[in-house]
């Protein structure tokens, strides 16, 4: 997992400054959102399936890089 301590966020743009990084943080938190949401969802489906076939679930995402954070693909 990563965490950020400490954001420092620069950008130049014409008009209300805290508008613009308002509506450009809500809609890529929104994306990152759900990424999240679906990988939870692919995690509990798969435990779902392994309960049923009686196999030992994977040992998840762990220390994975979801797609689009970090360099993820």
């Amino acid at each position: 997992m990563l965490t950020i301590h400490h954001l420092s966020v620069d950008f130049e743009v014409g008009g209300d400054d805290t508008a613009v990084f308002a509506r450009l943080f809500a809609a890529h938190i929104r994306e990152w959102s759900q990424r999240q949401e679906d990988a939870r969802s692919r995690d509990l489906l798969l435990a779902r399936e392994a309960s049923l076939t009686g196999d030992r679930p994977a040992e998840g995402n762990a220390g994975a890089t979801t797609p689009g954070c970090s360099g993820g693909v």
